[in-house]
């Protein structure tokens, strides 16, 4: 049993190296990811300024003309759709196609933000629990200087991880929004196209 038990010691605080990596490394990717959703926020914003009262102006007889004519600025995930409807829309299958192709870009946008609100709490949980076993050997042993140290990086572990956690969490709400609003957009023109393709197709 004490071997047992003394194998899963040492195997815990093994991992405390690896833990404290992967939170600097996700430290580091939640700055960019910070600084990338500044950027798209602002891009985003120029798009909807001008996308908006485009919006207001369209339906079924002048979408194309409108959409192909817009001078609006470039949107990764919305202009190659909007093209796309514009070019085949006279199919439902492919409206639909459009639709579940900008959810999937949707969805692989936010895997960073996601990863980084889940894992980031875990490992700074991690980082928390580890460093606790050889922190009370040392209280046991009345070694006070090396209790300090590992809660010392306890602690800055659990903030780091915290941190980490937020940012991805707070990206994610942020672009989720975004994405809805976007594809509530994007419904709406595949809705007038199918309306325009129908109204020619009758006899």
């Amino acid at each position: 049993m004490e071997l047992l038990t003394r194998t899963l010691y040492l195997l815990s605080t093994g991992l405390l190296v690896p833990v404290i990596v992967l939170l600097l490394i996700l430290f580091g990717r939640s700055l960019l990811l910070v600084g990338r959703t500044y950027g798209a926020w602002l891009s985003r914003l120029r798009f909807r300024t001008a996308l908006r009262p485009l919006l207001d102006r369209l339906d079924r007889g002048n979408v194309e003309a409108l959409l192909r004519d817009a001078d609006l600025p470039p949107e990764a995930h919305w202009t190659p759709a909007v093209a796309h409807l514009l070019d085949h829309g006279g199919s439902a299958a492919h409206r639909e196609k459009v639709l579940a192709d900008f959810e999937a870009a949707c969805e692989t946008d936010l895997a960073a933000a996601r990863t980084m609100a889940r894992l980031g709490p875990m490992l700074g949980l991690m980082g928390t629990l580890i460093p606790m076993g050889p922190a009370l050997v040392g209280l046991a042993a009345g070694d006070i200087a090396a209790m300090a140290e590992n809660l010392q990086v306890a602690f800055s572990t659990t903030v780091v991880g915290l941190f980490v956690g937020g940012i991805g969490f707070a990206v994610q709400q942020a672009k989720q929004r975004w994405h809805t609003e976007a594809l509530n957009d994007l419904e709406f023109v595949s809705g007038l196209v199918g309306e325009r393709a129908g109204q020619e197709s009758a006899p």
